[in-house]
């Protein structure tokens, strides 16, 4: 039953775990739900904030108007031929629960993207990567729901304009449709990503050779990476990765290797090339720091974290001296991934 609340408390819908509440707060588990709230007279005109696994937001203040939960659910293939097989999601699905889903179905091409927190929509709306994969190259199309008419939109993967963690959904049309489902295009014959970070390194220790290699031991070894390093939402408030890693021009990284010889990089396209955003936070001095309960996380820099009680300006205000001190010593600026209200 749609059930439209007031003044309910966002800290348990969001991983940073962050005190803020909403004026108005429903939540929905399909998309007629979902296009009757949005045609309710009384919240027509009201500023509306979408939450799926609450794992890419940072709250500083209570949210204005109505946040609206997105909890469609399932999981349907809809059509395969000779290489892919082709699968409809609802935007509420747990991303980590997907992929192991795929794993399960010897469904390839998520299995680098394992334990990721957040859901199925708002995977391409952040065009979510790691370990040499980015959704991006899974999405075969999208559904959506415009917020101001409830009519229902086709989004082709062109029309998604998608970038390094971004997509049209973040710009143009930010605020303006609602994902509802996302099409995955996934492979039945494997191609296997692991050269990426401490992926072979990890399964070389699990004992995986070369002849024992699938996409269910390299969906173990990123879990077991990402479990090493990265802290538990559920025991340490944070929303994973903080900052995106900057992309700098060849020639600026060349000058910074003759200061640094141990800063690494990755050639991207058009002569740039990417650092890790952790390992300049690093050498700033910043991991393993705390003032009050706002903090950079002791294993991996690239999280900031929630001890208990930091507000959210208080996790923005440290990110910002990140920021900072980052630009000052390397000349590089980096960018927040996580989306700050």
């Amino acid at each position: 039953m749609l059930t439209v609340q007031r003044a309910v408390s966002l800290r348990p819908y969001t991983t940073f775990g962050i005190a803020a509440n909403a004026d108005y707060f429903a939540e929905v588990a399909s998309e007629t739900d979902l296009q009757t709230l949005l045609q309710l007279p009384d919240l027509a005109k009201m500023p509306k904030l979408m939450l799926g696994g609450g794992s890419n937001i940072l709250l500083t203040r209570d949210v204005p108007g109505l946040v609206v939960k997105l909890s469609i659910g399932g999981i349907e293939v809809v059509r395969e031929d000779d290489l892919h097989i082709y699968i409809r999601v609802g935007a509420g699905v747990n991303w980590h629960e997907l992929v192991l889903f795929c794993v399960d179905n010897n469904y390839a091409g998520m299995e680098n993207l394992s334990l990721i927190p957040g859901t199925a929509g708002a995977a391409p709306m952040q065009n979510i990567g790691a370990y040499g994969v980015e959704v991006e190259q899974l999405v075969d199309h999208l559904e959506a729901i415009d917020i101001n008419t409830g009519e229902k939109r086709r989004f082709a993967h062109a029309d998604c304009q998608f970038g390094y963690r971004e997509s049209v959904f973040k710009h143009e049309l930010k605020g303006k449709y609602i994902i509802t489902s996302v099409t995955f295009r996934l492979d039945k014959t494997p191609t296997f990503h692991t050269r990426y970070g401490a992926i072979q390194e990890t399964l070389d220790e699990m004992g995986i050779t070369d002849d024992k290699l699938s996409i269910r031991a390299i969906s173990n070894a990123v879990i077991k990476i990402r479990r090493s390093k990265l802290p538990d939402p559920a025991e340490i408030g944070n929303a994973g990765s903080f900052f995106k890693n900057p992309e700098i021009p060849a020639a600026q990284f060349d000058a910074l290797k003759t200061q640094f010889p141990a800063l690494p990089g990755y050639p991207t396209t058009e002569g740039q090339v990417k650092v890790p955003a952790g390992w300049l936070i690093e050498q700033a001095g910043w991991k393993g720091y705390r003032h009050g309960d706002a903090g950079v996380h002791a294993k991996q820099a690239l999280v900031l974290v929630n001890y208990g009680r930091a507000t959210g300006n208080e996790i923005l205000a440290l990110a910002q001296q990140v920021q900072e001190s980052v630009n000052r010593k390397f000349g590089i600026a980096i960018n927040p991934e996580v989306n700050v209200l």
